[in-house]
């Protein structure tokens, strides 16, 4: 508490100092400077709020002997007094200068001269013009006595003009000027979490000039996005794909603000994540494909830094899903070609991994499947020759399309024990699970999977497979397992697929699940595998109720557990 006390009056000065430079906010150098320090000072009134509650009259004046001065410069101000909660704050700290009883005319005096500037604060946007002047006299109007209806009216006019400027192209005598537009984009920073000026700002983001550099002020750009982050502002999806294509800096804010959502959103919740996506607008901003770009390379890089962690890997998954759900909604004629959103991938390898696999008869899976195996490895080997890319390219295209991968595990699954398990599929699962593996080792994995489905084959026959006979046939013997752990991680897929598709499967998955999760690791990878079968199988309309009915009780149990 004391250094957080030092802090304060530390702070307190700096602002006082600050205050008394603003106080004739008419040039552009001072306005300038207390828009870049309005969210700071916003911040600075509520620890000021938060110290002043816990203190009463007196003691507050005690300790802040120009307390007076400070909240009566910050009431004059129309750029704090516009700027987001600054209002409300200010009114607070205010209220905590009232004696409620006071017991001398010292104390008579501080509480009219307080309720003085309240009704002031009160009034500012109401029937005051003379705290919005600044703001009539930057637009380019003359102060006048304006009420709030002509200030409406105002902001329509000024929209309506951008937009005929808009349509108005290379006239450039009707056409407002650039340091006009510029003008205006400085005007609106503290101002763009107040509805009225909602049409402007989507106004300006909308316009685009013949000028060669950007017209609109960067910290514009910064305001409307923190905004429109925190749902303080509404905007269509139009005008925020103009913010993120015009301000690369906010994109990257908003995919890094969708990325703490999801870190600290509950954990392996697929349902829940697809919700955030979608708030986000990313996936239907991603339809330009400057947008998807840079959200795919945000999601690469996270992918390489968290070694491919399944949370990073799924999330990316549905946010690919719901981008070409939006892709086909405003694409009855494509607008871009395919390869202008994965330029570095095999055209047709695309077309085949964006096929939905519930527009295809369950019974053909298998074709589609196979194409992606051959087509990957062909290309795989060829980049294990010299070409360029790597295998991590053509993993980080597959990843996209996680779906395949899954499906194929579950088609290995339900022919078992038929006949000899395709090459294709078991190429595609090793490859999938551990992309960085060469040949030999990728041939091993293949090795280890084919053997696991063939123990788990032998065990359809029996008539009362135990828990740790199911876990042997998938080579969980516990401690000391030799293979590497892409393999392991591969093998507890296939079993547990297994216990969901196999009706002797069932009878017994809880005994297996239970002796099978022996660290928090592998119950949290059992957790995330079953909420992507279950989303999985949602979106393809998979007819398995029985299966369905064990996932959702498995996934109940075990988030009960964790």
């Amino acid at each position: 508490m004391a250094q957080d006390s030092i802090g304060l009056s530390s702070d307190y000065q700096f602002w006082m100092q600050k205050l008394s430079v603003w106080k004739q906010a008419s040039t552009l150098e001072t306005q300038q400077d207390i828009c870049l320090y309005l969210p700071q000072f916003q911040e600075f009134l509520r620890q000021m709020y938060e110290a002043l509650k816990e203190m009463d009259s007196n003691t507050v004046i005690e300790r802040f002997p120009t307390i007076g001065q400070l909240l009566a410069k910050t009431c004059r101000n129309p750029f704090v007094l516009a700027y987001d909660e600054s209002q409300k704050i200010l009114i607070w700290c205010l209220c905590c200068l009232i004696n409620k009883d006071p017991q001398n005319s010292g104390e008579s005096q501080l509480n009219s001269w307080t309720r003085g500037l309240l009704s002031r604060i009160l009034a500012a946007f109401r029937s005051d013009i003379k705290e919005v002047d600044l703001f009539t006299q930057g637009l380019g109007y003359a102060p006048a006595d304006y009420y709030p209806g002509l200030l409406k009216n105002m902001v329509l006019s000024l929209v309506s003009e951008l937009r005929e400027n808009h349509l108005n192209g290379f006239n450039t005598q009707s056409r407002m000027a650039p340091e006009r537009v510029r003008s205006l984009s400085r005007v609106c920073v503290p101002l763009v979490t107040l509805p009225d000026f909602e049409p402007l700002v989507e106004a300006l983001l909308t316009y685009h000039g013949q000028e060669p550099q950007e017209m609109l002020w960067p910290e514009f750009f910064d305001a409307v996005n923190e905004a429109f982050l925190l749902r303080k502002i509404c905007l269509p999806v139009s005008a925020v794909l103009c913010l993120w294509l015009r301000h690369l800096p906010s994109l990257e804010k908003a995919v890094l603000h969708l990325f703490e959502k999801l870190v600290s959103s509950e954990r392996n919740c697929l349902r829940r994540i697809e919700c955030f996506m979608k708030d986000s607008l990313l996936p239907e901003a991603a339809c330009h494909p400057a947008i998807f770009r840079v959200v795919d390379e945000m999601f690469r890089y996270a992918l390489l830094e968290t070694e491919g962690a399944p949370e990073v890997l799924a999330a990316m998954q549905v946010f690919t899903r719901c981008f070409v759900e939006a892709l086909e909604k405003e694409n009855q004629q494509p607008k871009f070609a395919l390869k202008t959103y994965f330029p570095y991938a095999s055209p047709s390898l695309v077309m085949v991994l964006l096929q939905r696999p519930k527009d295809i008869p369950q019974g053909l899976w298998h074709r589609p499947l196979k194409r992606i195996s051959e087509m990957l490895k062909e290309i795989v080997e060829d980049e294990t020759q010299g070409s360029s890319g790597g295998p991590f390219e053509s993993w980080f295209l597959l990843a996209h399309f996680g779906g395949w991968a899954d499906i194929a595990a579950e088609q290995l699954l339900t022919s078992v024990g038929d006949a000899e398990p395709p090459e294709a599929l078991l190429w595609l699962l090793a490859f999938s699970s551990s992309p960085g593996d060469g040949p030999q080792q990728r041939a091993q994995t293949m090795v280890e999977v084919k053997a696991v489905l063939s123990h788990l084959g032998r065990l359809l026959g029996s008539p009362t497979p135990s828990a740790r006979d199911l876990l042997a046939a998938a080579g969980e013997s516990g401690e000391g397992d030799p293979r590497p752990p892409a393999c392991q991680q591969l093998t507890r897929r296939l079993l547990l697929n297994f216990l969901l598709w196999a009706p002797g499967g069932r009878a017994m998955a809880r005994d297996v699940i239970t002796l099978m999760a022996r660290t928090d690791e592998i119950m949290h990878e059992i957790v995330g595998f079953l909420d992507q079968t279950l989303y999985r199988w949602d979106h393809l309309g998979v007819d398995a109720p029985g299966s369905r009915k064990l996932a959702r009780e498995l996934l109940a149990e075990l988030r009960g557990q964790a």
